[in-house]
């Protein structure tokens, strides 16, 4: 019988639930009244959705308790309802709390008939949990059910393996005049290929093309998976027309799985197959999932066929894994002027400058592919970060002679390289034929990222003004950043009004920007603010707050948000997981890190980085777990990179475990051989232990490389103005006041039962001259202006270029005890805050 002529033998009747053979039309009894409603939330899941939960749920981490205003506030109106039940549908504890909502609204009579469409977020809350029965009692109540509730219960149907109910179900939906959507055919074609019921598909089919859906992708897809399950395969064009569509839409998950039932079906991929598939895993930042399309192609003898390689040189580079992308590179017989882009493209987008000029001047050697616009603004672009000025003229002197002068990315691209070399590059700027907004906030962006914030700030207020050009949300972002890199907080602030007062916070860059910002600025509160108000947040979004927590020394809450940003359902990316080990490190959870490092590829999915390691080596190293720390360099998938023995070489020095510190700084030597840490911290080391003669070796070798070490700096800002010091600086206007304040200090701090921490001078001099010199460090010179210059109460903000040495540490806790004020130091590694003589690193840091 035809699935339309048996719903309208039954137009108001469902089948039971638990009739799965019974006709489709054939009349049953309805199912008996379900229990009470308020006692769902006793309910528990047992749905074949059910799965263990990851580890870190089970991790000791404080969670805020839910609450609904619903509950609260029993007059809410039906819109908030409608809020509340979608955000039932997609958390954890749907049941509970829907089912609680459901008796409130049963209680008020909000539900029917004066709110019907709620009706319809509940049948999708029960559908959601598995409880069909009590999805298709609400469906009944309906007055006049529409295309959604009746697609969301053929959905439960199908879901729930009732598939002749949703069969039947559907022709009484045709029946009563509602008009199928794209959301009903998939389940139906889903429930039609369980029966292994040809006809009924057939019958579907008919109606998709007779209501045009029959371009969907979803729809085009369970077409494709009906036929295929009864064993009516579509050729390979077919599959590759339904990937690619996948893929362009970023459905990644399903073209994944369509090519498995394709393999599974018997179908042979070809290169476009596995071109698409490749750029999916690009798209989708799979790196792991790309490596298995590689073998595949390999395999299958694709590997240099001229898309799948370039397909493959892209994903590689674009995903950072620059080693596997000049492998796929040099594999390609005869490599394409797309070829050499992809692989010179990914270098630049890694910031492999060097590497990507190299692979240019290679290119023009070879005479085997032409350079076109694509490559030679990729050229411009590795010139600019390169800082080669004279290398980057030329290449744009090219550009002009081939007539692409006027391209607006290449116009952008010469400004950024005159900002990144340090050329006055506003005269350029005012000189391009399409000098707009884009074009100025790449010139702030350029000043920003070189280090030079102070421009990017001078070139908003004075040229953007002049030239009435209006700023968008890009150039606020960009300001932000600039001043986080500052860390000048009025500014910040100023910047923070201006994008409040037209409208750009809404915007989700501005917002994790302005967080970025805050956190910077060394106020985490108004970061946490500002986080509150971004509407959409995203892995940015909560990176930025984490991290910024983390740097503040609130680890703890740092992992709480990270919790929180899981349960939400946003996904961690690598970036995130660095400021997570970063919590553990500055709150010295060794243990907690640990969990985290070794979960990062099993529950995350996230493959480690240099960064990743460096990291643990450091958070291993501070906690005296010296030989954990390196057995984990050696154990290292890859080389590990300078910022893994720094960390190594830093945890020595301070544990002064000397051969270890040797071995480190050897292998820093071969790989930043010019770089003056690393003998700074092993002179350091030297002096710590008493090695005077190493000390002076060093010295001599620093000497002839002509390498001088960093001076230990600190500075304030007071109403506008930078106050910079160096240690026992003497030239600033209120250097009586300064240096009187700190022996009025002094003498409280040694009635309060201070004594000099001598190890932490490492100049090789008497006990009362290392005493002085300590006295007189550069960030208590800077706290002292700040207790002098500013009003009673008022936190004091320092920052520091250098690590905080262990005796100011000692000293500043002291010092906010007895002036009865927040001091906040920010050295080169975290913030401190010291009040009431503690420090928000508890000491560890």
């Amino acid at each position: 019988m035809s699935i339309l002529v048996a719903g309208n033998q039954e137009r108001n009747r469902f089948s039971s639930p638990c009739n799965t053979s019974a006709s489709w039309g054939d009349e049953l009894p309805s199912p008996p009244p379900p229990p009470q409603i308020q006692s769902l939330f006793l309910l528990r899941r047992r749905t074949p959705h059910h799965r263990r939960l990851p580890p870190w749920r089970s991790w000791p981490v404080r969670r805020r308790a839910f609450s609904h205003p619903a509950i609260r506030f029993p007059t809410a109106a039906a819109t908030t309802f409608s809020s509340l039940l979608r955000q039932c549908a997609a958390g954890p504890r749907a049941i509970r709390h829907g089912a609680q909502i459901h008796a409130h609204l049963s209680k008020t009579g909000l539900l029917f008939p004066s709110s019907p469409h709620l009706g319809g977020h509940l049948i999708a809350l029960y559908a959601r949990c598995g409880l069909t029965a009590l999805a298709r009692q609400v469906f009944n109540e309906l007055p006049q059910p529409d295309v959604v509730s009746w697609s969301t219960l053929i959905s439960a149907y199908a879901n729930d393996g009732l598939n002749a109910e949703a069969l039947a179900a559907f022709g009484r939906m045709n029946s009563s005049g509602s008009r199928c959507n794209e959301f009903t055919f998939p389940s139906l074609l889903k429930a039609s290929s369980a029966l292994a019921d040809f006809n009924a598909g057939r019958q579907i089919h008919g109606v998709v093309v007779a209501t045009g859906y029959e371009s969907d992708i979803f729809v085009a897809n369970s077409l494709v998976m009906f036929y295929a399950r009864l064993g009516l395969m579509p050729d390979v064009v077919s599959w590759n027309t339904l990937l690619s569509s996948y893929a362009q839409r970023r459905y990644f998950e399903e073209a994944f799985g369509l090519f498995r039932e394709m393999v599974i079906g018997g179908k042979r991929p070809n290169e476009f197959t596995l071109s698409c598939l490749v750029g999916a895993c690009a798209d989708a930042g799979d790196l792991l999932r790309g490596k298995v399309v590689h073998g595949c192609s390999t395999r299958l003898g694709h590997s240099v066929d001229p898309f799948t390689a370039n397909a493959l040189v892209d994903m590689y580079a674009k995903l950072g894994d620059l080693v596997s992308a000049e492998a796929a590179f040099r594999e390609i017989p005869c490599p394409d002027t797309v070829s050499w882009n992809s692989l010179m493209s990914g270098l630049v987008l890694h910031s492999c400058y060097s590497r990507a000029l190299g692979l240019f001047g290679e290119m023009k050697s070879s005479g085997a592919a032409v350079p076109n616009v694509f490559t030679l603004s990729s050229a411009l672009t590795a010139s600019a970060g390169a800082e080669r000025l004279e290398l980057g003229e030329q290449i744009y002197g090219s550009l002009v002679k081939r007539g692409f002068d006027s391209d607006f990315f290449v116009g952008v691209g010469l400004i950024d390289m005159y900002a990144k070399c340090r050329v006055e590059g506003e005269e350029h700027l005012r000189e391009c034929p399409f000098a707009d907004v884009v074009a100025f906030t790449s010139m702030i962006s350029s000043y920003t990222q070189s280090g030079q914030a102070e421009e990017a700030l001078k070139l908003f207020m004075e040229t953007m003004k002049r030239e009435l050009l209006k700023p968008d949300a890009f150039v606020y972002s960009s300001l932000l950043n600039a001043c986080a890199g500052l860390s000048a907080y009025e500014q910040g602030k100023q910047v923070h009004a201006q994008a409040a007062k037209l409208g750009f916070l809404r915007d989700k860059f501005a917002g994790n920007a302005l967080v970025f910002m805050y956190a910077k600025c060394g106020s985490i509160d108004d970061a946490g603010a500002a986080f509150s108000e971004i509407e959409e947040r995203e892995t940015v979004s909560w990176s930025a707050i984490i991290g910024g927590y983390a740097q503040h020394g609130r680890g703890k809450e740092a992992l709480e948000l990270f919790h929180r940003m899981l349960d939400d359902g946003v996904e961690p990316n690598h970036v995130t997981l660095t400021s997570v080990l970063c919590a553990c490190n500055h709150a010295g959870l060794v243990d907690e890190a640990t969990r985290y490092f070794d979960a990062m590829a099993e529950d995350f999915a996230i493959n480690r980085t240099q960064e990743h390691y460096a990291c643990m080596v450091d958070i291993l190293g501070r906690a005296g777990r010296l030989g954990e720390a390196a057995e984990l360099v050696i154990a290292m998938p890859f080389e590990a990179n300078a910022a893994v023995w720094g960390a190594l070489l830093a945890a020595a020095r301070v544990h002064g475990d000397v051969d270890l510190g040797r071995r480190a700084a050897e292998r820093l030597f071969v790989l930043e051989p010019d770089k003056s840490g690393t003998l700074v911290l092993l002179a350091n080391m030297y002096a710590a232990t008493g090695m005077w003669n190493d000390v002076a070796r060093v010295r001599r070798l620093m000497k002839d490389r002509r390498v001088k070490k960093e001076p230990a700096m600190s500075w304030i800002e007071l109403k506008g103005k930078v106050h910079a010091f160096v240690a026992g600086d003497r030239s600033h206007p209120m250097a009586a006041e300064i240096f009187a304040k700190l022996d009025e200090l002094g003498d409280a701090m040694e009635k309060a039962g201070y004594v000099p921490m001598l190890e932490a001078d490492l100049h090789d001099v008497d006990r009362g001259e290392k005493e002085q010199l300590l006295a007189h460090h550069s960030e208590r010179l800077a706290v002292a202006l700040g207790l002098i210059s500013t009003p009673q109460g008022a936190t004091i903000l320092v920052k520091k270029n250098l690590r905080v040495c262990g005796d100011c540490h000692a000293a500043i806790k002291l010092i906010s005890r007895i002036v009865s004020r927040e001091i906040v130091i920010r050295d080169i590694n975290r913030f401190h805050h010291f009040r009431d003589g503690s420090c928000s690193c508890g000491d560890y840091w």
